[in-house]
């Protein structure tokens, strides 16, 4: 949750923002109320109506269960704890805030939540400020003279309770990130335990608390917080997701220990269709690594599959599009389909919903780091210059920075300042930044790939193969921008077969650097013919690169007796590099110890 405050008062020197005021909570609690995204099942509006009141009156002692059996849900005085409708409506009521927080409360200037486990709700701003609001308590402001009367003190101390109840609880699940359009959401139900005995339940629920670690990574979907994962039994009807959450798709699945065996599996539903978009089973031996590092690696796969870009729900959404302009989230599905495709045509389309994007959605932290990559291939690729004052670059780093101050976790982000320091010839920093990204979320192949190649065009060649590999590996139908950076790789490492496997797979023909990197591979091979088609597509496409080689290929980092390879190789496939730009032979050959593939 963002902007939470600790509430306070008679601070009028201090510089954070202060806690929402009581008319502040009562409009939201309008809001709300108002929302057709909060329905008033099992007494919901009153439940919240109730606890907001008392807290606001200074009686939040008062909220127990037993007071609001009496008030809220009409019980007479004989009522006690075996009675569980208040525990049952008070999770209700949490999920139902979560629900409207996420789809229609997303800028709602106040947040409301009710932390598990107690009744007394916590109010805080929701999302960062642009300016410091008024002193509201400051003893000098007009609204709360000095002479206060009581009933707003003890208000404003029943608030400072509640919060530092809070605090001292911690706060709710949730997986609410940076500002955004509305994008697909799921909910992931816990997985049962098909096994007898505490180790295989304990297996069961910790790989369902992996995937609410693994999952919300993934910033293009959003994952319904374990309060609601918790709610619901392992076999809830998608139908029930559906209709209590609004929810797109569910998680399921299921843990089977035998012996030395385990094995999951998992599924993933449609909630409107009940359709299985997708199931796996994985099996494992607990005498290799034990229970706890297979349910890790076994979260990260799933999480991978179902989330990542080129994943399950990317595929369900782009095949299914709504009848009516999805808008803003839309211009996510088209910046990964021209990232498949790295045509101009695309190119220009996708920067141009994108800019719209981030002008409607000024916190879209996926929006603005997209942008950044858009901006970037107009300097590297020549991809549709414009005649703005500021250099491409300029644009993409600014882009790339904006991203990583709205959402300094969210992996698209952090892959684009990586790539806009690596161009701005920021070597070190690009591939700290890397890391950094890598640790935030190493399931991501599309980071994982942009990875490989700084490794790669930085001079870490081995390396940066093995990380193309992995991303590969996890993402075979993967874009094809990976699989020819692997072929370059192979070629540098002097492992020609492959990277002739690699660079026909990629199969880029809008791309002009997928045909210079075909040229050099063909011609190391003998493969004279491929290599001049190749070559005479490329000089039609980008007829400017070859007399300004040098600056291209330092502009990306390549290290001098890298470029002299590459020149030699261009000379080789005989492309039309001035002779005093490359040397006359080429230089020894490094020895390739990659396995062969």
């Amino acid at each position: 949750m963002q902007g939470s405050t600790k509430a306070g008062i008679d601070r009028p020197e201090q510089t954070v923002r202060q806690p929402p005021a009581p008319e502040d909570i009562r409009a939201q609690l309008d809001r709300i109320m108002a929302s057709p995204e909060f329905p008033d099942t099992g007494h919901a509006h009153s439940f919240l109506r109730y606890v907001v009141e008392e807290t606001l009156s200074g009686r939040s002692e008062r909220i127990k269960g037993y007071s609001i059996a009496i008030e809220v849900f009409k019980r007479d005085e004989r009522f006690n704890q075996d009675d569980p409708v208040v525990r049952i409506e008070a999770g209700r009521l949490r999920r139902t805030l979560e629900r409207y927080y996420l789809v229609a409360g997303q800028k709602d200037p106040v947040r409301i939540d009710i932390p598990k486990g107690k009744y007394v709700p916590f109010f805080s701003w929701n999302g960062p400020i642009a300016e410091e609001a008024p002193h509201r308590s400051s003893p000098r402001s007009s609204k709360y003279p000095w002479r206060m009367r009581w009933p707003a003190l003890l208000g404003l101390l029943g608030i400072l309770v509640a919060t530092l109840g809070y605090w001292m609880a911690g706060p709710p699940a949730s997986s609410t990130t940076a500002a955004g359009p509305d994008g697909p959401t799921l909910v992931i139900a816990p997985f049962a335990n098909f096994s007898e005995g505490p180790e295989a339940n304990l297996y069961a629920l910790g790989l369902t608390e992996e995937l609410l670690t693994a999952l919300p990574r993934f910033k293009e979907i959003k994952v319904f917080g374990r309060e609601t994962s918790e709610a619901f039994p392992p076999e809830v009807d998608p139908s029930r997701v559906r209709k209590e959450l609004g929810a797109n798709y569910l998680l399921a699945g299921a843990v089977r220990v035998s012996g030395d065996r385990v094995r999951v599996t998992a599924r993933l539903l449609d909630t409107k269709t009940g359709a299985i978009l997708w199931s796996q089973t994985y099996d494992d031996d607990v005498r290799s690594r034990g229970l706890f590092a297979i349910q890790t690696d076994v979260a990260n796969r799933v999480a991978t599959a179902v989330a990542q870009p080129y994943g399950i729900i990317s595929k369900a959404v782009a095949s299914s599009p709504p009848p009516d302009d999805r808008g803003a989230y839309d211009c996510t599905l088209q910046f990964y389909g021209y990232r498949a495709e790295l045509s101009v045509e695309k190119h220009g389309k996708v920067r141009m919903c994108l800019e719209s994007a981030v002008a409607r959605f000024p916190s879209y932290a996926t929006a603005w780091a997209m942008l950044s990559i858009l901006y970037l291939d107009e300097d590297r690729f020549g991809y549709n210059p414009t005649s703005e004052s500021s250099t491409p670059l300029e644009r993409s780093l600014h882009a790339a920075r904006r991203a990583v101050e709205l959402d300094p976790g969210n992996t698209r982000a952090l892959q684009a300042l990586m790539t806009a320091l690596f161009f701005n010839r920021q070597l070190t920093e690009a591939l700290r930044v890397g890391e950094q990204a890598l640790a935030t979320n190493p399931n991501d192949t599309e980071l994982l790939g942009e990875y490989g190649v700084r490794l790669a065009m930085g001079g870490q060649w081995q390396r940066g193969a093995a990380v193309l590999d992995q991303a590969l590996a996890l993402n075979p139908g993967g874009a094809g921008y990976y699989r020819g950076n692997r072929a370059l790789a192979s070629y540098m490492l002097g492992d020609y077969d492959t990277a002739v496997v690699d660079i026909r797979q990629a199969n880029l023909q809008k791309f002009p650097l997928f045909h210079i990197v075909a040229a050099v591979i063909y011609a190391e091979r003998g493969m004279m013919e491929d290599a001049t088609r190749e070559g005479t597509l490329f000089m039609k496409m980008r007829p400017a690169f070859l007399p300004n080689i040098t600056a291209e290929l330092t502009n990306r980092n390549f290290q001098p007796e890298d470029q002299l390879r590459v020149i030699a190789g261009l000379r080789k496939a005989g492309m039309p590099v001035r002779a005093e730009t490359a040397e006359t032979t080429s230089p020894p050959l490094p020895t390739s110890d990659l396995p062969s593939r």
